[in-house]
């Protein structure tokens, strides 16, 4: 089976980034055989950044979609968006890759099920 996640919001502010990210590792640690792609779209391409610090005992998602990418899902991000908020692929943690609305429009169509945050 086939999922996408599709991320909106922003990193921290919300908690949607952050509950997306765990059922993202929910699902990969309870059924392996899912095959997983997370899109981060709008403010949630800022989700993609390496370097991120946060307070001991607050949530990472750096560290969440690290995590996710190491198991073998795929971890796409909005080229458009990043250009707005001023990222590059560099600026990306290991495992993310920058994409277009064409790839998310093609992973979309073969999705079984597309679950959107």
């Amino acid at each position: 089976m086939k999922i996408l996640i599709i991320l909106n919001d922003p990193p921290y502010g919300t908690e949607r980034v952050y509950n997306g990210l765990r059922l993202a590792m929910n699902l990969q640690k309870q059924h392996e055989q899912v095959e997983l792609s997370v899109f981060l779209l709008g403010d949630a391409a800022s989700a993609a950044k390496s370097g991120q610090q946060t307070p001991n005992g607050y949530y990472n998602v750096e560290r969440q979609l690290a995590s996710v990418a190491r198991k073998g899902a795929k971890v796409l991000v909005c080229g458009t968006c990043m250009d707005a908020r001023g990222l590059t692929q560099a600026d990306l943690l290991e495992g993310a890759s920058r994409s277009t609305m064409d790839e998310l429009t093609q992973e979309t169509v073969d999705a079984d099920k597309v679950l959107v945050f």
